[in-house]
């Protein structure tokens, strides 16, 4: 996948933030502590590609954010201005696929039925606080609904090809951050809201809400080549079938069964499944790839997801 260099890149609504940032703690926010590989292992199996981190120790929904508990600010990432920048830097990367992704979203949310209102992007390292509690590398990147942000630490790429197996190349970067944009829709039309997340196996509702949102990041791959620019510039060059082949090898890495068995070497359990199996996760990922519209991604619509 390349951007095309001459299309220009909005940095305002991505930020940079540093580790640390205080110690903000509110009631359900996630709290990591303790450190080895068990640790990373719980949080990343738990919380990849996840929705929302207060879900993991709290058991709720995180409330909205008060005037104190907002996240601190960041610089703006400056450096990224033309498509040429995102191809170097993978901090640019996930603003120009933010910015890509909101050129589709705002074209499309009519037809589908929501008002459509960009969401917020922040690059961290390390740690970081957020509307729904603070959190570290370990969580991998996320979406919290609570300040309609997503969250990543680039540095979570390198593990995702070397701990997880998938593909170092760019697209299978851009589909964790489409992924995650995928959620963020999903609070704009009312999903997120209406749908029981206390359940886990392949048919659940949980599982139903992150499959739609690999479908949502397919749908975007099969428009990223004619999103545009504030000024009409495609922003990528036509996706290539190796292009693709990254993306499927991201959502196959991710799956509920290669974690549980080939990742942490443990047993396959599928009715403790949150996001689904790595044919599942390619296979909506296809097929919003194919079909390109939202329609195609209702996850909760068939018997067998």
């Amino acid at each position: 996948m390349t951007f095309n260099p001459n299309s220009e890149i909005r940095s305002d609504n991505t930020r940079r933030r540093s580790g640390g940032g205080g110690g903000m703690r509110r009631g359900g926010a996630i709290a990591l502590g303790g450190g080895g590989l068990g640790t990373l292992v719980l949080v990343i199996v738990m919380l990849f590609l996840g929705v929302d981190p207060s879900m993991l120790l709290g058991g709720g929904q995180a409330p909205a954010p008060s005037s104190q508990q907002q996240p601190q600010q960041g610089a703006v990432l400056e450096e990224c201005q033309t498509g040429a920048d995102a191809n170097e830097n993978d901090d640019c990367l996930v603003q120009a696929t933010v910015e890509s992704a909101d050129s589709l979203w705002a074209s499309q949310a009519k037809e589908a039925g929501f008002q459509f209102q960009e969401p917020q992007a922040v690059v961290f390292t390390d740690s970081v606080n957020t509307g729904c509690g603070p959190a570290t590398s370990a969580t991998g990147p996320f979406y919290c609904p609570a300040d309609s942000t997503i969250y990543v630490d680039t540095s979570f790429y390198e593990q995702l090809s070397s701990r997880f197996g998938a593909s170092s190349g760019q697209l299978a970067k851009a589909y964790v951050v489409a992924h995650e944009y995928g959620h963020h829709i999903q609070k704009l039309d009312g999903t997120m809201q209406r749908i029981d997340r206390s359940g886990t196996g392949p048919d659940s509702d949980q599982v139903r809400l992150e499959l739609q949102a690999d479908c949502y990041a397919g749908m975007w791959a099969h428009h990223a080549a004619t999103t545009v620019d504030d000024e009409g510039t495609t922003m990528l060059e036509p996706l290539t079938d190796k292009d693709v082949d990254d993306a499927l090898s991201a959502a196959s890495a991710v799956g509920d069964d290669h974690i549980q068995g080939e990742v942490t070497g443990g047993q396959v359990m599928p009715d403790t499944w949150t996001h689904g199996s790595s044919e599942q996760r390619r296979n909506w990922f296809v097929k919003g790839y194919n079909e390109g519209t939202s329609k195609a991604c209702d996850t909760f619509a068939v018997n067998q997801p």
